[in-house]
């Protein structure tokens, strides 16, 4: 080997043999973004903006879906509480009971008792009467109506 080659120790007065222990201190940065991650970051941005409206539709699809089961349930129990009402208005029984609450229809033999205000005993009720209090105020309108009526003959 030569003497001024790299591999060997110089003996050389005044030269430095430094040079890769100053490489070894003080790292070489490359590029803080490569061209590499900078594709890799588009196309994670370009299938995020892809991904979005499809993954919209499916959030609205399924909350669309849940309205509509509890639309269903709500109807399944509506059906189930008019066919429990037709069962029931079915029965003999129940119409009797309801002719004789609504239309206050009586069965041979029963009593019919209706009880009317909580008035004396002999009172009766009369129609009210069309007849107009000579003291009762008039109204300002009807005063007017009045004046005209007598100034005209």
């Amino acid at each position: 080997m030569r003497a001024g080659s790299r591999g060997s120790a110089d003996s050389r007065p005044g030269r430095r043999t430094t040079r890769s222990a100053a490489r070894s201190t003080t790292p070489r940065r490359g590029p803080r973004f490569t061209g590499r991650a900078v594709m890799l970051g588009a196309l994670v941005l370009l299938l995020a903006l892809t991904l979005a409206g499809p993954l919209r539709q499916y959030v609205a699809g399924r909350q669309e879906l849940a309205e509509l089961a509890a639309e269903h349930d709500e109807l399944t129990r509506r059906a189930a509480d008019l066919q429990a009402q037709l069962d029931r208005q079915s029965d003999p029984a129940y119409i009797a009971q309801q002719a004789r609450e609504r239309l206050t229809y009586v069965l041979p033999g029963d009593r019919l008792v209706i009880v009317g205000d909580a008035g004396d005993p002999g009172d009766s009720a009369s129609a009210p009467s069309d007849a107009v209090d000579p003291e009762a105020p008039v109204p300002w309108y009807e005063g007017l109506l009045g004046s005209v009526a007598a100034a005209d003959g």
